[in-house]
């Protein structure tokens, strides 16, 4: 691992979830933490570092084509998620990047098991997958409210007093079969404080070109601060593991979520390290075959090789 690398791996160890703690938001996660960063302009060069990395090791991704890498994204409302793929995976091959956004569910999907949905979205080999909310949602939002439950059409032996726990059991069997199948997953959580999503809910009622964020569906589900932060903290603690870790992002400084985020993925890509394809002698011989054929139709006055030229 070479310094770099060593650096990245120390910067975000601050924000995984160990396996089997038990996390209380927002006691055990500052969302205004910046640690060692001294300013913004310091962390703009970070970020732009970590953008850097990140479009290197997507490239060996996308060419060695035998692991994926899924970023599960979840925030509260006003957390930063879009503004964060925006920046973070800037610079990226985006024929190797798909975003996925999940609303509500369809009459169709709700024929199906809550997973299903999700299934059908998972990244292919050689490509990063981005969940814009995902699969969590079913312990997050529908925990919050229950009657959520009624359109899911379960039967009533699946819906008694055990099924958190029972979804949580689900959820992280279903990420341990991806992950022994080469996909790697990336699970962040924007951590938002109550005061700053009031100021960003502010900000897009008071700049004209940002009212079209607003929704007073926000503003009704922000009554239920406390509810979500309690379900997320049930999350954290039951679904961290060794395969598929979270990372508490602090997201009160935008820009410091971008840097935090960038160096949780460009970790996980390291620790895949994929490789560009290697040939065998007979391929590299058939590949020098075809060199002297090109060579042999250069133009008079022209290298026949420009770049052994140069």
């Amino acid at each position: 691992m070479t310094s770099r690398e060593q650096r990245i791996a120390d910067f975000i160890q601050a924000f995984r979830v160990e396996p089997g703690s038990k996390v209380r938001l927002p006691k055990d996660f500052d969302p205004a933490f910046k640690g060692t960063i001294r300013s913004k302009k310091e962390g703009r060069r970070l970020l732009a570092e970590g953008t850097e990395l990140l479009a290197e090791y997507q490239s060996r991704l996308y060419a060695q084509h035998t692991h994926g890498v899924l970023v599960v994204l979840q925030a509260l409302d006003a957390g930063g998620k879009d503004g964060t793929i925006r920046h973070v995976m800037t610079g990226v091959n985006p024929q190797g990047v798909s975003v996925h956004s999940f609303k509500v569910p369809s009459s169709a999907e709700l024929d199906h098991d809550y997973l299903w949905r999700y299934g059908l979205r998972l990244p292919s080999r050689g490509e990063i997958g981005i969940f814009n909310r995902s699969h969590y949602e079913e312990v997050l939002v529908v925990r919050v409210h229950p009657e959520l439950l009624d359109r899911q059409n379960l039967p009533r032996s699946a819906r008694g007093q055990g099924i958190w726990k029972q979804r949580f059991q689900e959820i992280n069997e279903w990420e341990r079969t991806l992950s022994r199948n080469g996909i790697k997953i990336v699970k962040l959580f924007l951590n938002l404080s109550k005061e700053e999503q009031r100021t960003r809910f502010l900000r897009r009622i008071d700049l004209p070109d940002h009212n079209w964020k607003f929704s007073s569906a926000d503003l009704r589900e922000r009554e239920y601060w406390d509810d979500y932060q309690r379900a997320f903290s049930k999350v954290l603690s039951n679904t961290s593991t060794e395969w598929a870790p979270w990372h508490v992002i602090p997201a009160d400084r935008k820009w410091y979520a971008r840097i935090a985020s960038a160096a949780v993925i460009a970790n996980a890509m390291i620790e895949i390290d994929p490789r560009y394809p290697t040939i065998d002698s007979n391929a590299r011989q058939a590949l020098l075959e075809v060199k002297k054929t090109l060579e042999a139709q250069s133009p008079e006055g022209a290298a026949p090789d420009p770049f052994e030229a140069g």
